[in-house]
């Protein structure tokens, strides 16, 4: 088959550019597939087709686009561009690589591009939704009704956990609802993989040998949490590591030096490339995710557990798809720094529990989190709705 992805933002960054990079590399192994994205970098087993947007934007921010406005800021002109932009670009691809299904990555723009493909060219279309999105649905109405009208129009809607399916079922007041099939995002579990001599690289960089080491790693928005991490530093028992950029930085900077913590690192974010990552995943003896808001799943938290990292995480959103109390990690309340330094210090100072934790949540990936295993879902699905699969197209 032909699968031609469809993703809004670039390919680093993002749990959604992470997803798509590595489900059409993964499904790329057993089918002619090609992606559109507004990033130029290459992806393995993937023809790469490239957007040019008028302008950067983003649901929530993005680290590699500092300059980037919000879908809530724009003005209608500005909406329009950015619409014209997406849908120029489908129509080319579509005209180039003849598809026989389309796979979009997030409720909007790029579904409101697929379902004029849909009635002119005939080909079927599913949706991942994942999550971030879905605030901006919320507040904004500019996009509800071209959004429902697609969704309406897709043969598969998959949120990426059951949360982010009921959230995405309640603003949509129920519709849809036999339309969704819940599939998660999923992690390279040949290329995630404790690497000791990463762990030393990061030991040499950061001057940490000896040291316990507390890792976050992740977009630094106000959903992520990251200030009750801060404000857990001073009585955590080791060094704190802060992987990522974005809006909140400085704040969270000024923040620490107000309180005149020495145990934080601030490593900014890495860009592209899994081998940068691994390191600090192996280096780490706890991964800590406070997340605030309904976190709609966590790629960055898989990706440590693969590494055979336990996590200290908030019960939010689709987090506890993953994450077991006790057996691979540790949940605390949100907004709670006193029980962040309780669990994070409780694996820190027990290094039998702390690190049979780790090998439970290697485990845990490589029983349900896999690329190859999700993918064989996606494919049931390409399989269903192709156009090869479908003389004559319903709706």
């Amino acid at each position: 088959m032909r699968i031609l992805y469809l993703q809004t933002f670039p390919f680093w960054g993002s749990g959604s550019g992470t997803y798509a990079r590595h489900l059409a590399s993964e499904i790329g192994r057993r089918h002619k597939v090609a992606i559109l994205a507004p990033d130029d970098r290459p992806i393995e087993r993937a023809k790469l087709y490239t957007v040019k947007l008028p302008f950067h934007v983003a649901f929530t921010g993005h680290p590699e686009w500092p300059d980037c406005k919000l879908y809530t800021e724009l003005s209608n002109e500005e909406l329009n561009e950015i619409r014209e932009a997406f849908s120029r670009a489908t129509v080319k691809v579509v005209e180039d690589f003849k598809p026989d299904i389309l796979h979009v990555h997030h409720a909007f723009p790029l579904s409101w591009a697929s379902s004029f493909i849909k009635d002119t060219y005939k080909i079927n279309y599913i949706v991942t939704i994942h999550g971030s999105e879905l605030p901006t649905l919320e507040k904004d109405k500019r996009y509800y009704q071209r959004t429902y009208d697609a969704m309406y129009r897709a043969r598969r809607i998959v949120p990426n956990s059951g949360w982010t399916r009921d959230w995405f079922l309640r603003i949509f007041k129920g519709y849809f609802h036999e339309k969704c099939r819940v599939i998660p995002g999923g992690v390279n579990i040949n290329k995630f993989v404790y690497s000791e001599s990463g762990a030393k690289a990061v030991d040499k960089e950061l001057g940490l040998k000896g040291k316990p080491v507390v890792l976050f790693a992740g977009k630094l928005t106000k959903y992520k949490g990251v200030e009750y991490l801060i404000g857990a530093a001073k009585k955590i028992h080791g060094e704190v590591v802060i992987l990522g950029d974005g809006p909140e930085k400085a704040r969270l900077q000024d923040k620490a030096k107000q309180m005149g913590l020495t145990n934080i690192h601030w490593v900014g974010h890495l860009g592209a490339g899994i081998k940068k990552l691994v390191p600090y995943y192996s280096r780490a003896d706890v991964f800590c995710a406070p997340s605030t808001w309904d976190e709609p799943l966590g790629l960055v938290i898989l990706e440590s557990m693969a590494c055979q990292t336990p996590v200290v995480v908030t019960r939010k959103g689709g987090i506890p798809l993953a994450v077991k109390e006790g057996y691979n990690g540790l949940f605390v309340r949100p907004r709670n720094s006193t029980e962040i330094v309780e669990k994070v210090n409780k694996l820190l100072d027990n290094e039998s529990i702390r690190l049979k934790m780790g090998q439970n949540a290697r485990k845990t990936v490589e029983k349900k989190f896999s690329w190859e295993i999700i993918g064989r879902r996606f494919e049931t699905m390409y399989q269903r709705y192709g156009r090869k699969n479908n003389a004559t197209l319903k709706k």
